[in-house]
């Protein structure tokens, strides 16, 4: 099913040793990308349904969730500029794909209906998810975060980066991308509540809550 599930997908290549590719050039597994410790297991396998990949471009040294939790919080109680937590590459001389994780912080919890592609996910303050992205929002209260109220409204997103098609398939295939981009939303989240210290990791779940409200 991987291969029906690329996004644009386009061959690349690069400059390096005999083998093409730069001599510090390194390949890792998912579970190792943006610092460690921001893609659980599942959402491993989630990275896989959603690139067709299971080993990818190592991150760069501040490309990684500990990176973007202290501009976060130097950035608190408000920055509505979405920035990236980390991108994900699969690896050079393979089907190119790009995937961006990013953060905001938001003014209020959100409120409203959702837009029609998403469905609503019980996770933090509100989850939702399509066939090429997923939002997670939730509220942190920290002692690293500044101000009297030591509190932000974060949103986590995840889509592809470039310019990718719409995703096709039949419903099987497009519920499992739904999953896949849920699944690595709460991981990041998870990952970045955890780095920020939120009291009781900002009510996120362990594990993703997929079945939509």
């Amino acid at each position: 099913m991987a291969g029906s599930l690329f996004l644009g997908a386009t061959g690349c290549g690069g400059d390096g040793a005999d083998d093409g590719l730069p001599d510090d050039y390194k390949v890792v597994s998912a579970t190792q990308l943006c610092g460690g410790h921001a893609v659980s297991a599942e959402a491993s396998k989630a990275l896989k349904v959603i690139t067709g990949a299971s080993r990818f471009e190592a991150s760069g040294e501040r490309n990684n969730v500990q990176a973007a939790a202290v501009n976060l919080a130097e950035a608190a109680p408000l920055a509505t500029r979405t920035e990236d937590v980390c991108r994900i590459f699969t690896p050079l001389k393979t089907r190119h794909f790009e995937l961006g994780i990013t953060w905001k912080l938001a003014e209020d919890a959100p409120s409203g209906p959702s837009s029609p592609e998403f469905s609503r996910l019980k996770m933090g303050e509100r989850a939702e998810t399509a066939p090429n992205k997923a939002y997670v929002f939730f509220a942190c209260k920290s002692d690293k975060l500044p101000g009297p109220s030591n509190a932000a409204h974060v949103v986590i997103g995840v889509r592809p980066g470039g310019m990718p098609m719409e995703p096709d398939g039949d419903d099987g295939e497009l519920k499992a991308l739904k999953d896949a981009y849920a699944t690595v939303a709460h991981s990041f989240s998870l990952a970045m509540a955890k780095e920020l210290g939120c009291e009781n990791n900002a009510g996120l779940p362990a594990r993703p809550v997929l079945n939509p409200v």
